[in-house]
């Protein structure tokens, strides 16, 4: 049997990609800090804790693939933790990859966001863009084979109430009130179920999508209004429902794919120093710290 790891199995998505290669007859170990309230007989559990470099290295040394979805992922949370951020979607993300490089990993893929194209997303896009580059050397430097994923608005069971379609569904449930905080009434997005994405992530094994990034998200474009009229219909809710009247700061209203490089201004100094006059005074300082 085929062995892959799942660090982060016991979220949201990554929950049912280990059900995915479950069905699929591979040996499935999560790794999380919190035992999976989902996992069946058949899946391994490893309750740690990124920071466990030992029983890290140990779970990646036994497997063939490598499923990276351990995150701090919530934008108002990197927003305002910008180095636990970096900690956790940087710095362990390196531990992995060491790992991965050193034992030979078949393949990594790792769970990005649509985000990296964005001129929103806060320290949470910044942290996702670091990683793919390291991913990218690692594969240069070290052979190590991966896949990144970019995911697009995800939604379905098992979410978390800062999913956003599992927040409003919840607060109208409670309060009878559908009230959208992720943007404004002109908010469009492009919805995948989580049993879709689940099924692309395991897929994308497939050779083509070798050392590639991959965009898994729905086709059709849907506004915001749309959800928020069926869900009315769903709930019978007969009050209107309530937007935010500007974007929500870290958010994209329409379209993520906003990124524009900041252009650079060139500056030369007056007073420049010519390269064989540099090059002396350098010989000279060099020259006398010798002795």
């Amino acid at each position: 049997m085929k062995k892959v790891l799942i660090i982060g199995g016991s979220g949201f998505l990554g929950s049912h990609i280990a059900d995915i290669f479950t069905k699929k007859k591979y040996h499935v170990t999560i790794f999380d800090k919190i035992r999976s309230p989902w996992i069946n007989n058949k899946q391994k559990m490893i309750v740690s804790n990124l920071s466990n470099t030992k029983k890290l290295e140990q779970a990646i040394k036994s497997s063939d693939f490598v499923y990276h979805f351990a995150a701090m992922s919530d934008i108002g949370d990197c927003i305002n933790n910008p180095q636990q951020s970096a900690q956790i979607n940087i710095f362990f993300t390196l531990k992995v990859l060491k790992f991965c490089a050193k034992y030979k990993i078949k393949r990594l893929v790792y769970a990005s966001t649509i985000y990296i194209h964005s001129a929103q997303g806060g320290f949470y896009r910044i942290s996702k863009q670091a990683s793919e580059l390291y991913i990218e050397e690692y594969n240069k430097r070290y052979s190590l084979d991966y896949t990144i994923l970019r995911f697009g608005t995800v939604y379905g069971a098992r979410s978390s109430k800062k999913n956003n379609l599992t927040k409003i569904i919840s607060n109208a449930l409670k309060k009878n009130v559908l009230k959208y905080t992720g943007g404004t009434s002109g908010a469009v997005r492009r919805y995948i179920n989580v049993t879709d994405a689940a099924k692309a992530s395991y897929e994308i094994l497939k050779k083509k999508f070798k050392n590639k990034n991959v965009l898994i998200t729905g086709r059709k474009k849907i506004r915001i209004t749309e959800i928020m009229k069926l869900l009315s219909q769903m709930l019978k809710i007969k009050s209107k429902p309530e937007y935010e009247k500007i974007t929500k700061y870290g958010h994209y209203n329409i379209s993520p794919y906003t990124y524009k490089k900041k252009p650079e201004i060139k500056y030369f100094p007056k007073k420049k120093i010519e390269i064989k006059r540099g090059l002396i005074e350098l010989v000279n300082e060099l020259t006398y710290k010798r002795y």
